[in-house]
């Protein structure tokens, strides 16, 4: 299996409203934490999540952690 692209070793802090998001994994997309359509022609597939009341996340952008598309701490080892 391929690995994602890592564009970033710290997570994305974002304030989300309720909503259906689509968390880039294949690491390329242009909008991270969010995809954009990047991993076209690859075997990797956004991770669609849903927010039911306006919160503070803690996205993931190494594309490592076990909690996606929430961060785990696991940039801490790359």
């Amino acid at each position: 299996m391929n690995k994602p692209d890592i564009p970033a070793k710290e997570p994305i802090i974002k304030t989300l409203e309720p909503d259906t998001y689509y968390w880039c994994t294949c690491g390329k997309s242009k909008s991270q934490p969010f995809c954009d359509g990047a991993h076209e022609n690859t075997t990797f597939t956004p991770l669609a999540f849903e927010i039911t009341e306006q919160k503070e996340v803690a996205l993931c952008q190494c594309k490592r952690t076990s909690t996606p598309p929430f961060c785990d701490g696991s940039h801490k080892n790359l």
